[in-house]
């Protein structure tokens, strides 16, 4: 992408945010909200979006997955990979209790009775986070193994989907040469054609940024964000630390990699994950970015990658640490070595993408964390207020995590 058309992003950004401001929420035109338009606008672009994703994580992961499996190098390439996830979330979940600490002073207790407009959403939560713990990890491990490939792809199971296409992969090059040859050309043409799609897709990004921001000002008040005001706040400084200092410094001391260099290579994918708060339906901008604007080989960018969206979700660590922290000094309850240390525990699994397969899966962990240091469940509703605002924040993060693993991975690679 060049510059003009980032800059085109950057004024839809902000003539959205104007717009939404001056319409609200229930200013019409032609006997219509404006917010129903801004909606149609968003949509049209997150589903255009939204519907290349299947054909270019099954294509980019069996292709990787084959070319590594060909060298013979998969495992290897694979703990390497998950050694990144790891310690990037570990960061994340001790940044998030820096972050708190640091700001904890200036927070008062809040009533979570003057919080409203959230009891359906707490219910559904509540009732996911009722399962026993042998289901709810029993559920984690049959997502891996959806019945039907194909409902699992048309529903989004992403978990499923990403083991069967490595499965596919790795096998693939165990077959006869000649059919192995043939299978592999027509993922890799297929993979080819999706990118070319999502090149035309993204040429209504503008637009469809206009939309989306447009909708969540206007429909966000400011009086429902100042009572979590302080959370907001202490999740913002967590996910700037991480993003803007632990991660560069990651880059530059182990991978000798330019960080400003990174963060410019990757700007549209970070101005697709704000808008869209998808990190999956941003994952074709993502590897177009690594492979087009990086200069990183496919083998590493489509194996790498994919894997990230559901394995390496570090923002909403960071972001579920600080809202297990949050709650219990609301209710005025004090935290001792062994609840820090569940919490930390908890939201690492979080940080492995241990809650992916799952609805609402960063929530439901939340409320077993609260049940488990013996907090009411209703204290999530606290958070809601500010989810939307604070998605749109912690996806460029978790996406931005996975492009640093992805060429600190191939870095290290290219040495041997």
């Amino acid at each position: 992408m060049k510059n003009s058309f980032l800059i085109a992003i950057f004024i839809a950004i902000i003539l959205g945010a104007f717009a939404g401001f001056l319409s609200g929420s229930t200013t019409e035109l032609f006997g219509v909200t404006l917010v129903r338009y801004y909606d149609l606008l968003g949509n049209l672009f997150l589903n255009a979006l939204t519907l290349v994703v299947v054909p270019v994580v099954v294509s980019a992961i069996v292709t990787g997955t084959a070319r590594v499996g060909a060298d013979k190098n998969f495992a290897a390439l694979g703990s390497k990979t998950f050694g990144y996830f790891f310690l990037t979330g570990a960061i994340a979940v001790f940044l998030g209790f820096l972050c708190y600490f640091i700001v904890s002073p200036a927070i008062s207790p809040i009533n979570s009775s003057s919080v409203a407009g959230s009891a359906d959403v707490l219910e559904q939560i509540k009732a996911q986070a009722s399962v026993g713990t042998f289901d709810r990890i029993g559920n984690i491990f049959l997502s891996f193994f959806p019945k039907n490939i194909f409902a699992a792809a048309a529903s989004g199971q992403m978990l499923g989907l990403i083991f069967f296409s490595v499965m596919f992969g790795v096998l693939s090059t165990r077959i006869e040469s000649e059919l192995s040859k043939i299978m592999l050309q027509f993922w890799n043409a297929l993979f080819q054609i999706m990118m070319r799609m999502t090149n035309i897709v993204i040429l209504a990004m503008p637009i469809g940024v206009f939309g989306l921001i447009a909708k969540v000002v206007a429909t966000t008040g400011f009086e429902k964000v100042e009572p979590v005001l302080w959370f907001g706040l202490t999740v913002s400084l967590g996910l700037i630390v991480f993003t803007f200092v632990a991660l560069p410094l990651l880059l530059a001391v182990i991978g000798k990699i330019n960080p400003i260099t990174h963060f410019r290579n990757m700007g549209p994918a970070l101005v697709t994950a704000f808008t869209t708060s998808s990190s999956s339906a941003t994952l074709p901008v993502t590897l177009e970015c690594l492979e087009q604007r990086a200069k990183v080989s496919n083998r590493f960018s489509s194996f790498i990658v994919p894997l990230g969206t559901s394995v390496n979700l570090t923002g909403s660590a960071l972001y579920a640490t600080v809202a297990v922290l949050f709650i219990a000094q609301s209710y005025g309850v004090s935290l001792d070595a062994g609840n820090l240390v569940t919490i930390a525990t908890m939201c690492l699994f979080i940080a492995l993408g241990m809650v992916a397969g799952i609805p609402s899966g960063t929530f439901v962990t939340i409320v077993v964390i609260l049940q488990a240091l013996g907090l009411p469940a209703e204290g999530i509703i606290l958070i809601l207020p500010v989810e939307r605002l604070l998605d749109m924040l912690r996806t460029p993060v978790n996406v931005f995590s996975s492009t640093c693993v992805t060429v600190l991975v191939a870095k290290s690679e290219s040495r041997h």
